[in-house]
């Protein structure tokens, strides 16, 4: 299975209807503009571009934009040892090393990754974790070294204990932030030694204890679409197909993308896939239908590629033909 890409995105029209493709930003610009200065190695640019940004959600998406950007690592520890006073530089690093050691542990299935390959991996999220605890130090307020934190302990297996706290700690720095948010539902989910139980309590709770409009409804959508995952064939579309299924994805929906006071940036892109595809799992045509509508063919390759890895969009438009859009 592909391993986990969060941002996507669009464009284009054909006989009146949006064209479906994935596009390798979120549709901001910077994302695209910061990748290149990455690639190139300018860290002027790439310092313009993050510094730009408050440090919440749209800066976190440029860090990881940055960290999955291959070749950073052959320029980004110079920078650190040339600013050792700075965390903007140890920030980028340690995210780059969690993208780094990934790589290197690929996304095969565990029994199909070498020692050589994991020991490779704990190194390099090791040293991701040194950095990332050196700008939390620099800088309390900030929320993207616990995001990253919350990532490696995964990776190195910390347990359930030391990773609520990295959540805890990253959430009082910004309570809705949807990346964190969504780091932790991956943590209780059941491949991660959770359970379906604990993740639907999860994703449930936090939504509800947000305001209305927030982006945090897509955990639920995206809990229910980890359990479909984990099902076998036929069980899996019964579970979809329950009605208290389907009746926690309505009031997900009303609490997040239907209400009056959602606002259409950071991940709102990824939140109406997430439904689109949820909701026309569950045969909620008329919900499905609304997604569709609402992300006019901008398709994110999350969760799609859990239906076609090799064309998300190709399952996103086979399932908005099959809801009559």
């Amino acid at each position: 299975m592909a391993v986990l890409r969060e941002w996507g995105l669009t464009l284009g029209k054909w006989a009146g209807r949006p064209v479906a493709r994935v596009q390798e930003d979120s549709g901001d610009p910077e994302v695209a503009r910061v990748r290149t200065a990455a690639a190139s190695g300018d860290w002027a640019t790439v310092r313009r571009v993050l510094e730009a940004r408050p440090e919440s959600e749209d800066r976190t998406e440029l860090v990881r934009a940055v960290g999955d950007t291959a070749g950073v690592e052959r320029w980004i520890t110079g920078v650190v040892e040339a600013e050792p006073e700075a965390a903007l530089p140890k920030l980028v690093a340690g995210f780059r090393h969690i993208s780094w050691g990934w790589e290197a542990r690929t996304g095969a299935r565990a029994q199909h990754v070498s020692r050589d390959q994991f020991e490779l991996f704990h190194s390099r999220l090791r040293t991701a974790e040194e950095w990332l605890y050196e700008v939390a130090e620099r800088e309390p307020g900030w929320v993207s070294p616990w995001l990253g934190l919350q990532m490696t302990g995964r990776g190195l297996q910390v347990g359930q204990l030391t990773a609520r706290r990295r959540f805890e700690a990253a959430v009082r720095r910004d309570p809705y932030h949807l990346g964190v948010h969504q780091q932790q539902l991956q943590q209780v989910c059941a491949k991660w030694s959770g359970s379906h139980e604990e993740m639907h309590a999860f994703a449930r709770d936090a939504l509800l204890a947000a305001p209305g409009g927030t982006a945090l409804g897509h955990l639920v959508a995206m809990a229910h679409i980890e359990h479909w995952l984990d099902l076998d064939r036929g069980a899996d579309a019964a579970y979809m197909r329950r009605p208290e299924v389907t009746a926690s994805l309505r009031e997900a929906a009303d609490h997040s993308f239907r209400h009056p006071d959602f606002v259409r940036s950071g991940g709102w892109l990824q939140v109406l896939n997430t439904f689109a595809m949820a909701f026309s799992l569950a045969g909620d045509s008329a919900g499905a239908r609304e997604c569709f509508t609402a992300s006019e063919g901008r398709v994110t390759e999350s969760p799609w590629y859990y239906i076609n890895g090799s064309d998300p969009a190709a399952a996103y438009k086979e399932h908005r033909s099959a809801a009559g859009r």
